[in-house]
């Protein structure tokens, strides 16, 4: 699995004897798809390497999920009630956590954990920027300033090297983003954590039983948050959760998503429905069971990958134990491929019958940021230093290039058999092999 990448000429004579997926796994043969040697790109009028589909997203078995929902809808009782409090108590034994609370989403969830955790004006939260818009934006909506820490571009993951400095007397949490369900280092957040007498907010929207050291994801922190969107390997189309052990702390996130009921609190209105419970306690019966081949199979993939040029598979860190696989991530390195821009190996790539994107974008750049920090909520609850201090964490030039870099398999890609698995390669070393093609 370890093995280095090969020499391009040890690429070229692999895939001239039609063995590339042998020589890059350091497996035996497989399965090519194609001739990669000479061939004509899908794009340029050949044959792609895929002609079929991957699994469609999401999957329900027509009897046994359907009557979950359909029990729900005869029994009249639709909003919160016995059904939501067994998904709680069964999502929370299958993590391994105290206690878990369901909310509407996934953006409900980190909210109510905020407003939890008493994070608010004149706070300070240190975060990675390569995220989906939530993990900032929640932060902003709870009166705090997100602080910017930059992008590790090996891991995809916020760097833990540089926490440290920015922590402020203001800082009162960290929130690392398990983004792609690839954990964080959280050996090192929680030790500079303890250190600084910080709070850890896991946003684990997208780790559903991904593991750091043989504990899941979302339960390494003082709260972990979860989403159940529709894209999402625990989904009932939109859904979200906070786990927990700290029972005061628990209590209050109930109080919050259901009105600041139960205790002296302000809260709102973030209640799951009986119905998205009913589809979740049926999804989580294939959880486990997909989950295990999206990891065998990404490890597949990127034992392969590392032997093509110009193809980086994301790093793992050495305390993780698994790795959920919402996304497949990998660099694209335009040097090894004769200047042929990340857009063009995209659309040569989906050619291919492989689909892909180019991940996510400069989110600590995004106008929201600077139109949020201008509002009059903002300028009178900060000083112009305090405003200008997170504007200036904005900057982030690893984060940035790996914006530039990434290219993005969906999950359901890694749900087929290893000859899926192949095609994807035979797909991305054809390109390759030909990129000549694509000047």
């Amino acid at each position: 699995m370890n093995a280095p990448p090969l020499t391009r000429r040890q690429f070229v004579a692999a895939t001239s004897m039609g063995s590339l997926a042998a020589v890059a796994a350091q497996t035996a043969p497989v399965r090519a798809a194609v001739s990669l040697s000479a061939s004509k790109l899908a794009i340029r009028g050949g044959t792609p390497v895929r002609t079929k589909g991957f699994p469609r997203w999401p999957m329900w078995d027509k009897d046994r999920d359907e009557e979950l929902v359909l029990s729900v809808l005869r029994s009249g009782v639709w909003s919160r009630s016995k059904v939501v409090a067994e998904f709680e108590k069964k999502y929370a034994e299958l993590l391994g956590a105290k206690r878990c609370l369901a909310t509407t989403h996934g953006t409900t969830a980190l909210i109510t954990a905020l407003n939890a955790l008493d994070i608010g004006a004149g706070d300070e939260v240190l975060v990675g920027p390569y995220t989906f818009v939530a993990s900032i934006s929640v932060i902003l909506l709870a009166g705090a300033l997100p602080i910017m820490v930059d992008t590790d571009p090996e891991t995809f993951l916020v760097n833990p090297e540089k926490i440290e400095a920015k922590i402020t007397p203001q800082t009162k949490a960290i929130l690392p983003v398990h983004i792609y369900g690839l954990p964080a280092d959280m050996d090192r957040i929680n030790a500079l954590a303890k250190k600084h007498r910080l709070l850890v907010l896991e946003d684990a929207c997208q780790a559903w039983l991904a593991e750091f050291n043989g504990k899941k994801c979302g339960t390494l922190g003082d709260l972990g948050c979860f989403s159940f969107q529709n894209s999402k390997h625990l989904t009932c189309g939109e859904g979200g959760a906070v786990v927990g052990g700290d029972d005061a702390v628990m209590d209050r996130a109930v109080s919050y998503h259901n009105f600041g009921s139960g205790g002296p609190y302000l809260g709102s209105k973030c209640r799951m429905t009986e119905f998205q419970a009913a589809i979740l306690l049926a999804q989580m019966q294939r959880l486990e069971e997909q989950t295990q081949r999206r990891w065998e199979n990404a490890t597949y993939l990127t034992a392969k990958l590392r032997g093509i040029p110009g193809i980086l598979p994301h790093r793992l860190y050495d305390g993780v134990t698994r790795a959920a696989y919402h996304l497949y991530p990998f660099r694209y390195a335009a040097q090894d491929f004769n200047g042929v821009t990340r857009d063009k190996f995209i659309a040569a790539l989906r050619a291919e019958g492989i689909p892909c994107s180019g991940g996510y974008g400069r989110l600590n750049k995004a106008p929201f940021i600077e139109n949020t920090l201008n509002s009059r909520n903002f300028q009178r609850m900060y000083s112009s230093e305090q405003l200008d201090h997170c504007r200036a964490q904005i900057e982030c030039p690893y984060n940035d290039r790996l914006c530039d870099e990434a290219v993005c398999l969906s999950q359901q890609l890694l749900l087929g058999g290893k000859e899926d698995i192949d095609d994807i390669a035979n797909a991305i070393g054809k390109i390759y092999e030909n990129r000549e093609q694509l000047a």
